[in-house]
């Protein structure tokens, strides 16, 4: 596992501890098994985007300070140049870049999202609600078994607690921006 993901296991392990409680009453919070939740925590497993937002839920803290051990601190206007968003290493099958993340209590989580075209991720759920605008190539939506196909221009706007993943429609890699209502 790579030291970014040891570093956000530990700063989880470390807000568990300073609440008091033990990785029983975590996982059950997050409705999550112990025993994977212990992988996550120790980080001997990579942990899921939508795993981290629960987290970051559970704590009442944001995310960035989760990803990153900092707290965001602007709160009028968060301005972040092409490029240097806050890279989220959380699938292989994805590159998120947080395009908010200096920003301090964020109801929403803009994400730009570049697709591999040789992953296939697993289909995952999450609260919310989830926008997905295509900048780039082709990317196709499946949410439950539905597929949608998006190209540059298209949206989709849906409920995320029904399980989707996002995959390049075709061979070639694609971008598009997630916003996450949290």
């Amino acid at each position: 596992m790579n030291e970014k993901v040891k570093d956000i296991a530990a700063r989880i392990r470390g807000l568990r501890v300073i609440e008091g409680l033990s990785v029983e009453d975590v996982a059950k919070a997050i409705n999550l098994d112990v025993k994977e939740y212990e992988k996550y925590e120790n980080g001997e497993d990579d942990m899921p985007i939508s795993m981290l937002y629960a987290i970051s839920d559970f704590y009442r803290v944001d995310l960035t300070e989760i990803l990153t051990g900092v707290s965001p601190k602007l709160r009028n206007v968060c301005h972040v140049k092409k490029g240097e968003g806050l890279r989220v290493e959380r699938y292989d099958q994805y590159e998120f870049q947080s395009l908010a993340y200096k920003y301090a209590n964020r109801k929403i989580e803009p994400l730009l999202v570049t697709l591999d075209p040789n992953n296939d991720p697993e289909l995952v759920s999450h609260k919310g609600q989830e926008f997905n605008y295509c900048l780039e190539g082709s990317v196709k939506v499946v949410i439950g078994d539905v597929p949608y196909i998006l190209s540059p221009g298209d949206s989709l706007y849906f409920n995320p607690m029904i399980p989707h993943k996002m995959v390049t429609a075709d061979d070639k890699p694609a971008k598009f921006l997630t916003v996450i209502l949290l």
